[in-house]
């Protein structure tokens, strides 16, 4: 009997170890499996592989432990890294995953997860995915508190795991409790809502977009100033301060800005600072070019300019990550059958 055996009472596994949807149970389940990657302590996994190997002698059964050694033997490799799913994943292309009492480490676990399952949708992969956690619903019930402790950042009831589980993007196949009801493990099946890999694409189609934008209108900008033409931005705060902060478009090169609410002018726009004049200003003070952030309301407000009698040679607004003309190019925000009246058009 070695010294850990002396420690647990003969056990070569500690007590709270040994309730396992252990070596034995997960591994019968994966029999026919022939890869897995434990995201715990490889020692561990590597006692269950020699217990296992009889039922699954060509599995692989990869460990990460940033802390640990290098190994690699008789179907085990445990690598001294972090876990990344997106690089590990398509890699070892995985049957089984397991996170054994690593998730309460985290602060933000369920994110973790929903990562590992977004790759694996990616990659058109649905391997199984096992948890196990402390669960505190005995210490709740209890008043303990020496369960909440610095090293844990997460904590785990019953059903706020389970709820972790169902919002992982995975199917969920079974939540159980082991030792006497400190802790509680589940297993869903990832890969199964390939939806979540179509909105993280259209998410990332956007941003991509919005990154292109950025530098094209900004380049028209630039170019609108150099040109000598007039301008001037209509609209105080809202859409067209986030417009005008984004795109750079500062007092000095764009000073002027209108607004159709009498009650804004004399304030200032914020971030880049140009004082907000009445929409009135431009009848004594009359400009080349318009450009209207809110792309939504361009009808009205040409409408306004209309009855008004202000009329700029060229409106601009923004669509499909660029400038437009509003009455040259193609956009939704103009009737098929709408005609300038009294403004005239010039190419943007």
């Amino acid at each position: 009997m070695n010294r850990a055996q002396r420690r647990h009472g003969g056990a070569a596994t500690p007590p709270h170890l040994q309730h396992r949807p252990s070596s034995d149970q997960v591994l019968r389940r994966a029999a026919a499996w022939h890869q897995a990657g434990d995201l715990r302590q490889a020692e561990l996994l590597y006692r269950e592989v020699l217990a296992a190997e009889p039922r699954n002698p060509g599995g692989r059964y990869v460990g990460f432990d940033p802390h640990g050694a290098a190994v690699s033997q008789r179907g085990l490799e445990s690598r001294p890294e972090l876990f990344d799913p997106q690089r590990h994943l398509a890699e070892l292309r995985p049957n089984l995953i397991i996170s054994r009492h690593v998730l309460e480490h985290l602060t933000n676990p369920l994110g973790f997860i929903q990562s590992v399952a977004y790759v694996a949708a990616c990659i058109n992969l649905r391997p199984a995915y096992l948890m196990e956690v402390p669960c505190i619903d005995r210490a709740l019930e209890g008043y303990r508190t020496v369960d909440f402790y610095y090293e844990h950042n997460s904590h785990f009831t019953t059903g706020s795991f389970r709820r972790m589980l169902e919002r992982s993007g995975g199917a969920v196949q079974f939540v159980e409790h082991g030792y006497d009801g400190e802790v509680i493990f589940g297993q869903v099946r990832l890969g199964a809502k390939v939806e979540q890999a179509k909105h993280a694409e259209e998410a990332a189609g956007f941003l991509a977009a919005a990154q292109r934008s950025r530098m094209t209108i900004e380049s028209q900008l630039e170019s609108l100033y150099r040109s000598g033409l007039r301008v001037v931005i209509w609209g105080g705060t809202g859409k067209s301060a986030a417009f005008m902060n984004r795109y750079g478009a500062d007092v000095t090169r764009f000073p002027w800005v209108v607004d159709s609410d009498a009650s804004k002018a004399g304030t200032y726009m914020p971030g880049t600072g140009q004082p907000i004049l009445h929409r009135d200003w431009l009848l004594d003070h009359p400009v080349d070019c318009v450009i209207i952030p809110s792309q939504w309301r361009a009808r009205d407000i040409l409408g306004e300019m209309q009855r008004c009698g202000i009329a700029p040679e060229m409106v601009l607004i923004e669509h499909m990550g660029r400038l437009m003309n509003y009455w040259e190019d193609h956009h939704p925000y103009r009737e098929h059958n709408e005609q300038p009246q009294g403004i005239p058009s010039i190419a943007s």
